[in-house]
């Protein structure tokens, strides 16, 4: 194997680690995401440490200091082997005397000496005592509300072990071989040693920092649903044509851009429009361009977002057509208030031309094409060559003609309309639209070699869309400019 070879391996390696796992980018994606409940978290966090740390009563801690030494006996020669068996037989000891401290032969004379209400295990918890490596000492710590207590109580228990070693643990005819000297009393502390206020306010940031990104994580991982632009974008691939905040005049039986015309989110479909207009799709001189518009799941607003857009186009200049090819729940006429019982099903079933069912909308550039009737045949007829024809021709008539179809997780029509397309906008609507789905749609226009040109983010955070309000001037006080309605006036194409 080559050096470049290996090089190569590694880097396809790295490549794929890095996939794998989450990435410092990912991390930041998901706390911007997810920024207020990171907050809330961290400030309940912080608070609840910061709480505790003014609010729990303070502790004191003494410490009193004892050694052990070799009690060698008078009339014996201290020698060098003497000297070194003592201090053998001290190093074996000394390390059972921090368990000596603790135990009922030591702690009951104290509690009886100092008069204390508990009990062993009570006063034992309160204790902390040690043998510094290597060492001759025992470090003997007494915790306690009161500074003097805690001092007393250090003292009582270091004599109360030195008793008990020198008197009480070898019978009376021996003589102990250890002594226990007190070589530093505990002194009363001036100073609380817990809370310790700086190191419990550092633990609170940090604890609320890293609780706050977990929680952020998490709400991520258990969230199914779409909730920003960067989940579609690196779901599907593709960039934002607009995000179209959630306002109840979008429910309205009239395209925004006719009932508010002035208004933000009228502004951003005529955005969405000039972003259409750079899309890179295969035109061709003397004929239109096929929009193809629909959305992963139903109740996304993939309606609503087509008559907005072919609304904007129309008002532009553009000859607009907009189809209503979602045959299995029709919804542009009743959206736009027109008569919709005749339209592309009977065009595609041979009953009627479409002159007889293409009608007047708003501007004399503007056209709608309903679906008439459901038929019970609706994958058959959109995929025919009839439909197929009729496209092609209104191509001819149209600077644009815009297909809303089924959602692709009720049908498949879209990747065929995508296909004539060469690519298709995709409506994705936040809190509605389920990651899951999303993905299935993206794989099955993946497997169609159906591009997504782009992608219109519908029902966004107000907060976090390009609009602005305050921006626009209200010349009519938001009324609509004019009153046009549909007046049933047919088209031929």
């Amino acid at each position: 194997m080559t050096s470049v070879e290996s090089t190569n391996i590694q880097q396809v390696a790295v490549e794929d680690d890095s996939e794998d796992g989450i990435t410092l980018m990912d991390l930041m994606r998901v706390i911007r995401k997810h920024l207020v409940t990171a907050a809330i978290v961290f400030v309940m966090v912080f608070a609840g440490v910061t709480a505790y740390t003014f609010l729990v009563p303070p502790k004191y801690t003494a410490t009193a200091q004892a050694m052990a030494t070799y009690n060698a006996s008078q009339g014996d020669d201290a020698g060098i082997s003497q000297q070194y068996t003592g201090g053998t037989y001290i190093a074996g000891q000394i390390t059972s005397y921090t368990t000596l401290a603790t135990t009922e032969t030591v702690l009951e004379p104290v509690i009886k000496d100092l008069g204390l209400d508990t009990s062993v295990k009570s006063l034992a918890e309160q204790l902390t005592v040690t043998n510094p490596t290597n060492t001759a000492f025992v470090n003997i710590s007494a915790e306690d509300g009161d500074a003097q207590q805690a001092s007393d109580i250090a003292n009582a228990v270091a004599a109360s072990m030195q008793n008990v070693i020198q008197n009480d643990l070898y019978s009376a005819a021996d003589k102990s071989p250890v002594k226990i000297s007190i070589v530093q009393r505990a002194r009363v502390p001036e100073s609380p040693s817990s809370p310790n206020k700086p190191l419990y306010l550092a633990v609170g940031v940090v604890a609320g920092l890293v609780l706050g990104v977990f929680a952020a994580l998490l709400k991520d991982m258990l969230n199914t649903k779409v909730e920003e632009t960067s989940d579609v974008r690196s779901l599907v691939g593709a960039s934002s044509l607009g995000s179209v905040p959630q306002d109840n005049s979008l429910g309205e039986k009239r395209p925004v851009l006719v009932s508010q015309p002035n208004g933000p989110i009228a502004e951003e479909f005529r955005r969405i429009h000039t972003n259409i207009e750079f899309l890179q799709t295969d035109k061709v001189a003397g004929k239109g361009q096929l929009l193809v518009i629909t959305s992963a799941q139903p109740s996304e607003g993939k309606t609503t977002m087509s008559i907005n857009v072919a609304a904007a186009l129309a008002e532009d200049g553009a000859h607009v057509l907009l189809v209503d090819a979602d045959l299995r729940h029709p919804s542009v006429a009743h959206h736009l208030g027109l008569e919709g019982s005749a339209g592309l099903a009977h065009v595609l079933s041979g009953q009627m031309s479409p002159k007889d069912v293409v009608q007047n909308y708003w501007k004399p550039n503007l056209h709608i094409l309903p679906a008439g009737k459901r038929p019970a045949n609706a994958g058959v007829l959109l995929g025919s060559g009839t439909m197929r024809i009729m496209v092609e021709q209104a191509l001819t008539q149209y600077d644009y003609v815009i297909i809303d179809t089924a959602p692709l997780t009720v049908s498949n029509d879209g990747a065929v309309f995508g296909r004539w397309a060469k690519g298709l906008l995709l409506v994705v609507s936040r809190n509605v639209c389920e990651k899951k789905s999303l993905q299935e749609a993206a794989d099955t226009l993946a497997t169609a070699q159906v591009p997504v040109l782009g992608f219109i983010f519908n029902r966004a955070d107000p907060k976090k869309t390009n609009t602005h309000s305050n921006y626009y001037y209200y010349y009519e006080d938001g009324a609509p400019r004019s009153s046009h309605r549909a007046n049933g006036k047919k088209k031929r194409i």
